[in-house]
């Protein structure tokens, strides 16, 4: 499989198609797998701290889901790294579950908008069986008697696939300390994706998403949760992948 690495991260360059390949392998061999989604946020978390860079490295699959690693990936080494988003490929998965009799289990996000989000997704595809929802807001403290009763109402669901939006890096976090107390089959990392199933977040118009402007989209849908997150991390990015491509230059044998 492919990989490119950027800042210390190795990013799986695979297409939408070969991910749900994978996971319908995974839990036809009886394995477990972790799925991370890689953008510019995370590539920045892991940039500053190591135990977060180590964490999306040990992940089965960590796929780019952001333009702005895309580009970078572009600019680097001159790859196309394909880039998806969950919200868009949600639809994909659901319809792989139906067909193969997939379980999924919902966790994150405050109370209410996930049970909303399991509800919309099973209307939408008749026949998905989402076993549990679960909100994210408990003591996430491993040995915390919430976070083992949320434990437990996963493993008595025993879903095919736990999908996990508590933000980043938490929601890694909380899988790297968990995962080996948990009974599902495959996890993968969310986000917002509960908000934006249940509607109570929006998207930007697909010509934006399409064209390396769903950040800006963000920006002008909900400026208060994002404004300090893109016009601080963004900046820092491009700087950072700028002097990763400067070594890159400097580095390089020279002729005799």
């Amino acid at each position: 499989m492919q990989k490119v690495t950027l800042l210390g991260v190795k990013i799986d360059a695979l297409s939408l198609h070969d991910l749900l390949a994978f996971v319908e392998r995974v839990i036809a061999d009886g394995r477990r797998a972790l799925i991370f989604h890689v953008n510019v946020r995370a590539l920045n978390l892991a940039y500053e701290h190591a135990w977060y860079r180590n964490c999306l490295n040990q992940a089965d699959i960590a796929y780019c889901d952001g333009m702005g690693v895309q580009l970078a990936a572009r600019f680097l080494y001159k790859t196309y790294v394909p880039r998806y988003t969950l919200p868009d490929w949600i639809a994909r998965l659901a319809d792989v579950a139906v067909r193969q009799g997939y379980t999924l289990f919902f966790l994150g996000s405050l109370p209410g908008v996930t049970e909303k989000a399991a509800d919309i997704l099973m209307e939408q595809h008749p026949g998905l069986r989402i076993v549990g929802t679960h909100h994210g807001y408990f003591q996430k403290g491993l040995a915390h008697k919430e976070n083992q009763a949320v434990l437990k109402a996963i493993n008595a669901a025993k879903p095919d696939i736990l999908i996990l939006g508590f933000g980043m890096p938490l929601q890694e976090r909380w899988l790297q300390e968990n995962w080996h107390g948990l009974e599902a089959k495959v996890a993968i990392t969310g986000g917002a994706i509960f908000e934006y199933l249940s509607g109570n977040l929006k998207r930007g118009p697909k010509w934006m998403t399409d064209h390396y402007l769903e950040w800006l989209a963000k920006l002008v849908i909900s400026p208060q949760r994002y404004a300090s997150r893109y016009l601080y991390d963004i900046p820092k990015f491009a700087w950072r992948i700028l002097r990763e491509k400067l070594n890159m230059i400097t580095t390089l044998p020279r002729a005799e």
